[in-house]
């Protein structure tokens, strides 16, 4: 079989609709997830961006980041944002070696920094330009962004990153130019032109609906047709507070008809899998890095404290061209880094020993037997997650600022009962403290690396 992976950013699982969303648009996505084994409870080992790919591309946890250092050029702090390291060998490494056509399209610009590597095992590789602070062109001044800038955003990062991003989509024309619709044309066309070249291995990664949101006007006026404020396409990392509760439903409507440019260009790319009739023949997996704060719990973006379900829960589904599993829906506790080893065994491929993660599939063919799973542990920055099937507790990595919260009562974690139950909390924090091989880092060095606000996740 050939193999399709797709990683898109920033998508929240409550936004979609086969996981029980009702008023945004993913057709796309629904009808996928009727060929298609979904997974209900899926987590990532580590956020954001970067410290996720490393284990998505390569089958190896990245938490808990050790020897973590700074990457010279890159304005992004964060355990865990580095290279791909050289002792480890990546999906594309292995699939090339078994004789697989190789191919990486991906406009997440961090990839692509020169400081990073996630290219490494591709026989080709098209990187899509443009993405947030990508430094494609000269930014755009502070006058010429008016109609995207809002009076918090002034001489702030923000207003960085939209002098940049408004500078990079100035030559947009039509909705085929925009972002996600770039990366997913572009899949379809290299799968005409290598229709031919069988088995093989594409990994497409769609930096959208990662912000800024900037969906072409029919899109977000499907979720706010009265709104007449400036467009938010930039959400101010933090708290709800100096954001009017127009400019808030703004936001959202920016964030949801993204995701729906998304699912419609994602439709383009498998119907192109179809029309080559390579949709009997490949095996296609597909997964979310993370989701994205929009103001629930007070508060606004990717944040570490805020390791909460619009953040932590994942979209997971795994198709296969025989159908298997099509329909069945996953409640256990499973890795997105469980993919790897899982498309490997898939493939017959036999997954390196030292590989992380379960093979998901007897999961789904009823062939497991005995105890799954019991925990899950992800690490941000300088705080960890630890999830059972009943409880989740985040905490800070020295064992302060501690939130925990019954899951059977309380599924959105909205009443912290760290006070009344200190020690279960106690025990979940050391169960991260021993999956994390008897201690967590705690950086002092260089930027102060316990700040949990970074701006440029």
């Amino acid at each position: 079989m050939n193999l399709v992976m797709i990683i898109i950013d920033s998508l929240r699982k409550d936004h979609v609709g086969c996981y029980g969303n009702n008023w945004i648009e993913t057709p796309t996505l629904n009808s996928l997830a009727e060929e298609s084994v979904v997974f209900e409870a899926a987590y990532p080992e580590s956020l954001p961006t970067l410290p996720q790919r490393r284990a998505m591309h390569t089958g190896k946890f990245t938490f808990p980041f050790r020897g973590y250092y700074p990457r010279k050029g890159d304005v992004v702090k964060i355990y865990g944002w580095e290279p791909i390291p050289e002792e480890q060998t990546t999906l594309a490494e292995m699939l090339r070696k078994a004789g697989y056509q190789t191919c990486l399209i991906c406009d997440s610009y961090h990839c692509f920094k020169p400081s990073m590597n996630f290219h490494r095992g591709f026989n080709q590789f098209q990187w899509i330009r443009g993405q947030e602070m990508d430094r494609l062109r000269r930014p755009l001044t502070r006058d010429a962004i008016a109609d995207v800038l809002l009076p918090w955003m002034l001489s702030t990062h923000v207003e960085a990153i939209l002098g940049q991003y408004m500078a990079n989509i100035s030559d947009r024309k039509g909705e085929d130019d925009y972002f996600a619709s770039k990366v997913f044309l572009t899949a379809s066309q290299w799968l005409e032109e290598n229709k031919t070249s069988q088995p093989f291995f594409l990994l497409v990664d769609c930096f959208d609906p990662h912000e800024p949101w900037d969906p072409p006007e029919e899109y977000w006026r499907k979720y706010d047709p009265s709104y007449s404020g400036t467009r938010v396409i930039m959400p101010r990392y933090g708290g709800t507070n100096g954001i009017s509760e127009s400019e808030l439903n703004n936001m959202r409507a920016q964030y949801a008809g993204e995701v729906t440019l998304v699912d419609k260009y994602l439709g383009k790319f498998l119907d192109k899998m179809r029309s080559l009739n390579l949709w009997d023949n490949t095996l296609l997996f597909l997964v979310s890095d993370h989701g994205h704060k929009l103001g629930e719990h007070g508060l606004i973006g990717k944040l570490p404290p805020g390791m909460y379900p619009e953040l932590m829960d994942l979209v997971m589904m795994i198709r296969h061209p025989a159908g298997t599993g099509a329909g069945i829906r996953i409640g256990e506790l499973v890795y997105n880094v469980d993919q790897v080893v899982t498309a490997l065994n898939l493939l017959g491929i036999a997954a390196p020993d030292q590989l992380d993660g379960k093979d998901l599939w007897p999961l789904v063919t009823g062939s497991h037997h005995g105890r799954w799973r019991d925990h899950l542990t992800a690490g941000f920055q300088d705080y960890v997650w630890v999830r059972t099937k009943d409880y989740s507790l985040i905490s800070r990595n020295d064992g302060t600022h501690q939130s925990l919260f019954d899951l059977r009562s309380d599924s959105g974690q909205f009443n912290n009962i760290v006070s009344e139950a200190p020690e279960l909390a106690r025990g979940l924090f050391q169960q991260a403290i021993e999956d994390a091989g008897g201690s967590l880092p705690i950086y002092t060095t260089g930027r102060a690396m316990g700040e949990w606000y970074q701006p440029l996740f």
